[in-house]
This record gives structure tokens, sequence and C-alpha cells, in this order.
């Protein structure tokens, strides 16, 4: 490793007060989020033309049968945590880690138990043994270190970046020489287990703490009652956000279940990890000016018009290069997931916006309005969802997940966030509509550029891709330099903390 490129990484290592320690933070958050997302689109997208739709349908499968039991056991052990004031949290560790392998314990026996069950709702029992060895992963994960907590707390994430990458690059090996070799489903659930197995060591190597078998009661307790709303959201997300991907699997089979999931993945994916990061490190940010509200006003609308300025123009791109991108990277027997990816780049736009509320939310004491929300969703969910996918297939599904969230979710997060920090609709609004005309200008010239060429899908995504990218520039500038924006010297301070 060069000089330059040691005194750089040094250099990032959050330190120094919490605005510059939020900063390093999030950059590491965001390089943790871009290279694991890159290289697991890579990963499916290699093992996808190897094992076709109907076999990464029985994957989605287990992945959603293992999800919906993880939710189910949440707790909310880390949030409680992180959301105290206190610094160090050493006391509670050793209970936290023996209530993590109970759930591990626990949703493993479930999942073996009830693997044969999932597969007669799916009507696909080739599903039951990849679910029961898909379910060794939370008994893995139930071990890790405890002490991961201070990741997050301390805002010390080029730790949590070598433990999230570490994991993705296990996954991507294995999942791909696997289906090199033998192209099946099982691919990606050994890859999905090995990242376990790299991660478990990994949290040890990261931090000395080392737990011990010594539970506490009143520890128990103090957790448990913060994260009850916890878990009340963890399942209503659950609902509301694989829901539809149960209900697409169970109606329609596993080949529209792999359009459905890849559609919203490759759609989501950018906002979906921008808002990761957000959650992830405003959450704990917001927790420590808690006590100063003009500091956490200034936090959330600074959080707000960062999101929106990348948020924006990806889910727009997306949508406009979407054809050509599917028949690039999957080919022809996967343009089924082209029209629902296109209307799920707006459910993704607005859950990167969405992100920004859910940290003041909890920061505040306020856990529950993320569980009563929910419920919302859910309730819609299960009223207009069947009726739209068996009228119109994924389409439906994909038109009625995007348009709650227009209305009336994002309306109440909205309102319920002005009233809660004293900000008003005209800010937060001011800080969308910038980049959303930007957005949109970027949009039109991407798709008269696109609709003027006769070449090749993959020509055309990259003129496409350099065409868009230009034109948000440019627009983005010239709004800047129009109005008082203020987003290219917000820009200019970021790069600058960055380099201290």
């Amino acid at each position: 490793m060069s000089g330059r490129l040691r005194s750089l990484i040094k250099g990032l290592i959050p330190s120094g007060g919490t605005a510059e320690r939020v900063v390093k933070s999030a950059i590491w958050a965001m390089g943790q989020n871009a290279f694991g997302r890159v290289l697991q689109m890579a990963m499916l997208v290699v093992v996808a033309r190897l094992v076709g739709p109907a076999e990464i349908g029985l994957v989605g499968i287990a992945l959603l049968t293992l999800s919906g039991v993880k939710k189910f056991t949440k707790i909310g052990i880390n949030d409680a945590l992180v959301q105290q004031i206190e610094e160090n949290v050493d006391e509670h560790l050793n209970t936290v880690w023996i209530l993590e392998i109970a759930r591990g314990l626990l949703v493993f026996a479930v999942l073996f138990a009830g693997a044969p069950l999932a597969g007669m709702v799916f009507n696909e029992p080739r599903a039951t043994d990849l679910i029961r060895v898909i379910g060794v992963s939370p008994l893995l994960l139930g071990f890790r270190n405890p002490a991961m907590v201070y990741f997050q707390k301390n805002l010390d994430f080029h730790k949590q970046f070598v433990y999230r990458v570490g994991g993705d690059i296990a996954q991507a090996a294995v999942a791909v020489s696997y289906a090199l070799i033998w192209p099946s489903a099982w691919a990606l659930v050994v890859g999905y287990i090995a990242a376990d197995v790299v991660r478990l060591v990994a949290s040890y190597g990261l931090d000395s703490f080392r737990p011990q078998l010594d539970f506490r009661w009143d520890s128990a307790k103090s957790i448990v009652d913060y994260g009850k709303w916890i878990t009340g959201s963890s399942i209503l997300f659950f609902l509301y956000s694989e829901g539809d991907d149960a209900f697409v699997g169970w109606l329609l089979g596993p080949a529209a279940l792999a359009f459905y999931q890849y559609g919203y993945r490759f759609s989501n994916a950018p906002a979906s990890e921008l808002g990761n990061v957000i959650s992830s490190v405003m959450f704990p940010a917001f927790s420590k000016v808690q006590e100063d509200r003009a500091l956490l006003q200034k936090a959330f609308l600074r959080t707000v018009r960062v999101t929106a300025f990348v948020a924006t123009p990806v889910a727009f791109g997306i949508a406009v290069v979407a054809s050509d991108f599917v028949l690039t990277f999957f080919g022809q027997q996967w343009t089924d997931m082209i029209v629902p990816m296109q209307i799920l780049c707006g459910y993704g736009f607005l859950r990167a916006l969405g992100q920004a509320f859910g940290p003041v939310w909890k920061t505040l004491d306020r856990p529950d309005l993320v569980t009563k929300f929910s419920a919302i969703r859910v309730l819609l969910m299960a009223i207009l969802i069947w009726p739209a996918t068996d009228m119109y297939g994924i389409v439906g599904t994909a038109a009625i997940v995007t348009g709650i969230y227009i209305f009336p979710m994002m309306p109440l997060d909205v309102y319920v966030t002005v009233n809660m920090i004293d900000v008003t609709y005209t800010e937060i609004i001011r800080e969308i509509a910038y980049p959303f005309a930007a957005s949109a200008a970027m949009a039109g010239v991407v798709w008269y550029v696109d609709s003027m060429l006769s070449f090749s899908p993959t020509v055309e995504l990259v003129v496409s891709a350099i065409v868009g990218a230009a034109a948000y520039g440019v627009a983005v500038l010239f709004l800047d330099r129009q109005s008082n924006w203020g987003i290219t010297g917000n820009i200019r301070g970021i790069v600058t903390n960055a380099r201290r």
C-alpha cells in the first residue's frame, strides 16, 4: 500500500467532532454499500444467466421465509443501545449476546420444522431443503460479537465496511463458482452461508471485547421495553416490503417472483443503499444532538437535501434506461421485469426520502410511529394487492406498492416530522423540488437521445449513462446558480471534510 493511499485511509477514519465523524462515517457507509451492491448485482446477473428465472424464484421463496421469521423475532437490540446517550454500553453486551444466540436458535428451529409447510404454501416442495439450509444463517450470526454495536454507536463505519464487504466478497466468489459448476438455486444459498461465516469470524477480529455467559434481567428488560415497538415495526415492515413478494410467489409462481424481485432489486438498489446509509449513520448522529432542536432541524434538512440530490436522478435514470439495461445484462428471457422495474423506480426514490424521517422519530423516542404508519401501509396493501395483481400481474403489484407510498404514506411522514421538530413544509419541499426538476430535465434529454439511436442495447445504455450524467450536472449547476439551493456548497464541504 502506497504512503498516499495509507494517508488517505487514515484521514478517513472517523475522528473529531460529531459533524466530522458523521461525514467520514457516511463516506465509509456509502463506499461499503456501493461496493457491496455492485458486487451483489454482478453476482445476481451472472447467476441469473446461468440458472434461469425458475431457479432464482426458488431462492426467492427461501429468502422470503427466512426474512419473515427473522422479522417476527426482531427485538431492536442494537437500536436500543444506539439510542442511549451513554457512550459505554459494555454492561449490556453479555445480555445482548445471550439474547441473540437464543433468537438464532429459535429462528433455525422454526425454519427447519416449518420448511415443508412453506413449500406447501408456495406449492414448491423443492424449496424445503433450501429453507432448512438457509436457516443456518441466523444460527451463525447469533454468535457474533455483540460489541459490533459500537461500529454504529460510535460512528466507526470503517470497521463496519470491513465486516460487510468481507462477507460480500465471500458470497459472490462462492455463489458464482458454485453456479459455474452446478448451475442451480443452491449456488445463491451456499454463497449466502459463506458470507455469514466470514462475518462471524470478522466480528471478533474487529473488536477486542469477548462476551461471557452473564445474563442481567434489568438490561434485558430495558432493551425489550424500547425494542417492543421495533419488533412491531419489523413485522409490519416485512408485511409491506416483502408481503408483495410473498403474494406474487403464491399467486403467480416462482418465475413471476423472480421477475418481480429482480425488477425491485435493480430499480431500488441505489436508492435502497442510500437509504441504508442514511438510517445507519443519521440515527446515531441525530441521537447525539437530540437535546439541541436547532441542530437537529439543520441536520435533518441537510439529510433530505443530499438524499434527494442522489436518489432523484438515480430513479429517473434507471426508469429511462430499464429496457436497454435488462436486454444487456439479462437477455430476452427476463424482459417481463422491465415495466415493473420502471414503476418501482418511483417507489425507490420515495423510500430513500422516507429513510430521513424514521431516524428522527426514533431519536425523539417515538419508534411507535414507525410501527403505526407501517400498519396503515399493510392494511392498504392487504386491500388492494390481490385485485391489482390478479388483473395486471406483477405490473399491477408494482403500481399498488408505489401508489400507496405516494399517497397517503409520504404526506403522513412529512406531516408528523414537521410537527415534531418544527421545520416547515416549504423547507422540506424546497429540498426535493430542485433535484426533481434537474432529474426530470435529465430524463427528457436521455429519452430523446435514446429514441434517436438505433444501436445495440449495450451501446445505447452506455451512451444514455454518459448523456444522463452530463445533463444532470448541467441542470444542477444552473439551478444552484439561479437560486440559493446550496447543494454545491454541501458537496464541497463533504469533500473538504473527507480530506482532513
